[in-house]
């Protein structure tokens, strides 16, 4: 008769069992990790699709204004062009927007390349309020930042909207996303603002594409068609002229 073989010491039992729960752990955070990137990656698809409807529908609308009769008389067609412009507010690359909650003005560059508008942001503090996720934050400012100083160390505090995910070379980098009221000439809206540091940027915030959707156009040979909001504290908006002189755009986000 052959040996019976060994039976498993309780000990090595107990350890083999452990390594299993160990393992069927680390999968479980593996997949809802996954599960998370893709809902994250859905979200931002269906986001990129509806703003490329949009883009399509304002470039027919763009090549139907171009065929106009050839004998329709030249004032007929600038008084067309003129409508067209008030009805999509005509911006400059470079702006002055102003954030009421906040008290202050910021330069803003308008870049229709980039989907999402951010805002530089340090010192991003996490904290819970009536059960909602908050975030504390400062402006993140250069010492050339213009801007109104009295607000240029206090905390903001704005209720998480949502929480994007970008990827970098060197790994990936969850920010929060708040919404602000803020002004740009004529135009007053909520706009939604992802928040990092930019203070190695030229401009502490900077607005897409979303923002601009139906209510914006860029001339880009142009720049701070608006007047500079006034608020307390600030200086008066005649002033502006002297801090409008913009360096080369170094601006590209990581």
């Amino acid at each position: 008769m052959g040996e019976a073989e060994p039976s498993l010491a309780r000990d090595d039992f107990n350890l083999r069992i452990d390594e299993l729960e160990q393992r069927l752990v680390e999968r479980c955070v593996q997949q809802h990790a996954l599960s998370e990137r893709q809902q994250q990656q859905a979200f931002d698809l269906s986001m990129e699709v509806r703003d490329v409807g949009s883009l399509v529908r304002h470039l027919r609308a763009d090549i139907e204004n171009l065929n106009v009769d050839s004998n329709t008389e030249p004032s007929q067609c600038v008084a067309s062009q003129e409508t067209r412009f008030d009805n999509r507010e005509v911006l400059g690359r470079s702006e002055w927007i102003g954030l009421p909650s906040v008290g202050t003005y910021l330069k803003a560059r308008i870049d229709s390349g980039a989907n999402t508008s951010s805002l530089s942001a340090s010192e991003i503090t996490r904290f819970e309020r009536d059960g909602e996720n908050w975030v504390r934050f400062k402006l993140a400012l250069s010492d050339e930042d213009v801007v109104v100083e009295q607000v240029r160390d206090e905390w903001i505090e704005a209720p998480v909207i949502r929480r994007v995910r970008i990827l970098q070379a060197a790994g990936s980098d969850t920010r929060p996303v708040v919404s602000l009221l803020m002004t740009l000439g004529p135009i007053r809206e909520q706009v939604e603002f992802t928040l990092n540091d930019r203070s190695h940027l030229n401009y502490p915030v900077l607005l897409g594409r979303r923002f601009m959707m139906d209510i914006a156009m860029i001339d880009v040979a142009e720049s701070y068609l608006h007047p500079r909001p006034e608020f307390p504290g600030g200086r008066p908006a005649e002033e502006a002229a002297t801090d409008e002189v913009d360096t080369e755009d170094n601006d590209e986000e990581a």
